[in-house]
């Protein structure tokens, strides 16, 4: 499997140590470039793919916030800051999640419990879990990730979804209607999973 691409941003290098301590104990994780600034890591995202990209708010020139703006292509992005105020705003630009400073190891490999999950979406080399807190990402991939749910809570409708069951509201036709932060969400179910979703639906597990 390809290891994610990391990118880490942020003018103060005790905390760009902190994060690339944590990094490091990742086996999935490529950390491929530091920066001190914004405008640095926009020149090198040029050139360069990065698929995640951990950034500092409040930086001198261009914040984090105006440098993610910026960006044409986005990779997924996780704000880094010690004001819980610019939350909103930070997922407002989907951001995958955001980090409090001083930043814990704990808090950094996110754990979570099975009842907060609505569902799973994979995403290359990687795979997303939504809840209705936020984004996180994982570094599974979605076979491992599945293996490890209890198909009794979570059932897999596409190559690129899994869902708790719990979170659904509907199934029509070819399209599973779940709720997602107070809005209805359509997600597909894939050919090759509808004997699994026929079968859960005639059991009255749904």
């Amino acid at each position: 499997m390809n290891k994610i691409k990391v990118m880490l941003v942020d003018d103060e290098p005790l905390a760009l140590e902190i994060l690339e301590t944590y990094l490091e104990q990742l086996s999935d994780v490529e950390h491929v470039i530091s920066c001190s600034n914004a405008l640095e890591a926009r020149d090198f995202l040029k050139s360069n793919e990065i698929d995640v990209i951990f950034t500092d708010i409040q930086m001198p020139q261009v914040s984090g916030l105006d440098f993610i703006k910026t960006l044409a292509i986005k990779p997924l992005v996780v704000f880094t800051t010690a004001y819980p105020n610019f939350a909103a705003e930070g997922f407002d630009l989907d951001a995958i999640d955001y980090l409090l400073k001083p930043i814990s190891q704990e808090r950094f490999f996110i754990k979570v419990k099975y009842q907060d999950i609505i569902y799973i979406e994979g995403l290359k080399d990687y795979v997303i879990i939504r809840l209705d807190a936020g984004r996180i990402i994982t570094l599974q991939t979605m076979k491992s990730l599945e293996d490890k749910l209890p198909p009794e809570k979570f059932i897999r409708i596409h190559r690129s979804f899994i869902l708790a069951t719990d979170k659904i509201l509907a199934i029509n036709g070819n399209m599973v209607e779940i709720k997602e932060k107070n809005e209805t969400k359509l997600i597909p179910i894939g050919k090759n999973y509808r004997d699994e979703v026929d079968k859960i639906i005639s059991d009255n597990k749904l």
